[in-house]
């Protein structure tokens, strides 16, 4: 999802300009640190203010690559909340919060670590998910979306990103060691997981995955949205919005998540070879259920 400022600003401010080029080429260099990441700070009970369900059994036993997740989404968190977009409270939580903890009750269950959401505040409406369980939302995407099921459906690909470990399986396919620069990479000190969350955070916004991985994100992320009983037509019929908007209306959500009309076939199929699932819900768009977001809601910026 995408800035009006440079993406590289996300890194400059905090981290030199050899770092960020060296951390492009030597994610894997194999650095370790003892040192623990800084704990998040959670939304206030105007922000997000809801408990997490317990773990799930299979919880209990966290392989070493989920750490290593929940570190670089503490990095990007970090990185975002020194940049001041994340949102602490809202009104548009109001609207939000029951939405995700529903997708939160439904999902839990298919991830190790706990599924936490925060606003933030950027000019293109979008959604983001990073490794750890943490989901972004962008404020401008609740004015953006006609009804509560696209937003949900949106929240649900999303967060099945999230249960399909994407992000980071992007990263690390991205990620070549040269070995010249695995000695510089050494004498910097970050963690793996730093190097590479730096890596993510500059393409967070345009990440680029391809049509089987987002075809599969549509597909879990509906069948996430069927669990909470939310209809899941709504990221069809937000499709098709974007299919039927010119091309200076379509968002930079089009852009990194591209909605071809095979998704949209694809989804069709999905529902109908489900009849069990999804027979249940209404494929017409006025059957859809209003967002009411006020106008011009404040913002208080966690600090």
């Amino acid at each position: 999802m995408s800035t009006s400022r440079p993406v590289r600003s996300l890194i400059l401010n905090k981290y030199l300009l050899l770092r960020a080029c060296v951390v492009l080429c030597t994610a894997f260099s194999g650095c370790s640190s003892n040192t623990p990441p800084q704990e998040q700070k959670q939304p206030s009970q105007a922000g997000q203010g809801q408990s997490q369900p317990a773990p799930s059994p299979q919880a209990a036993a966290q392989p070493a690559d989920q750490d290593e997740e929940v570190q670089m989404g503490q990095e990007v968190f970090n990185e975002l909340k020194a940049k001041g977009e994340i949102i602490e409270s809202s009104p548009l939580y109001d609207q939000l919060r029951p939405i995700t903890d529903a997708i939160t009750r439904a999902a839990q269950p298919q991830y190790n670590h706990p599924f936490k959401f925060y606003l933030v505040h950027e000019t293109q409406p979008n959604a983001f998910a990073t490794p750890g369980g943490n989901v972004y939302v962008v404020d401008s995407l609740l004015y953006f979306v006609k009804n509560k099921e696209e937003l949900a459906g949106t929240l649900c690909h999303e967060v099945a990103h999230t249960i399909h470990h994407d992000s980071i399986e992007l990263m690390e396919k991205r990620q070549r060691i040269k070995e010249r620069e695995i000695g510089a990479a050494i004498l910097l000190g970050p963690t793996r997981a730093h190097l590479l969350a730096i890596a993510l955070i500059g393409q967070l916004h345009s990440l680029g995955y391809s049509r089987d991985v987002e075809a599969r994100a549509d597909l879990t992320g509906s069948d996430v949205c069927a669990q909470t009983g939310s209809n899941p037509w709504g990221l069809v019929w937000l499709f098709q919005d974007f299919n039927n908007a010119s091309p200076n209306e379509i968002p930079q959500l089009l852009s990194d998540h591209p909605a071809d009309q095979n998704r949209i076939h694809a989804l069709e199929r999905h529902f109908r070879q489900n009849p069990a699932v999804f027979g249940k819900f209404n494929q017409d768009p006025k059957s859809a259920t209003p967002i009411d977001v006020p106008k011009n809601a404040q913002e208080v910026f966690m600090r």
